[in-house]
């Protein structure tokens, strides 16, 4: 019995084994596969270097933010961190639906209040 077992478990394993590895194959023929190989593992906007161990934090981002747009050269995609990543698209859509003055035409609301504007004044008072 614990023959057929252990030949049952090196079966599953092989599989299992199997599954990575044409996993990793689909993964390394998408974009971001094809641009990990393509680029150096650094971020294009801070440098924070990557390794095997961070990998994940590592994205790709599409520089005209157009994601069916996958050229073989890469050239529409540069490698970003999840913050920098996370930045550059907050910065887009801010742009895109009006929040950016350069982009609206209005100029943005200026700060009136000044909270340290009497604070000489508190001072000398104790």
């Amino acid at each position: 019995m614990s023959i057929k077992k252990t030949a049952l478990d090196k079966n599953k394993l092989d599989q299992i084994v199997s599954d990575a590895r044409r996993n990793q194959e689909l993964r390394e023929q998408s974009y971001r596969g094809q641009a990990l190989k393509m680029y150096p593992w650094v971020c294009g906007r801070c440098a924070r270097e990557f390794t095997n161990k961070n990998l994940a934090e590592l994205t790709v981002h599409h520089r005209n933010h157009n994601h069916d747009d996958n050229p073989a050269d890469g050239s529409n995609w540069e490698l970003l961190c999840l913050y920098c990543h996370d930045n550059e698209h907050s910065r887009f859509e801010e742009t895109r639906f009006g929040g950016n003055q350069a982009t609206s035409g209005k100029s943005a609301a200026t700060a009136t209040h000044n909270p340290f504007a009497d604070l000489k004044s508190m001072l000398n008072k104790k």
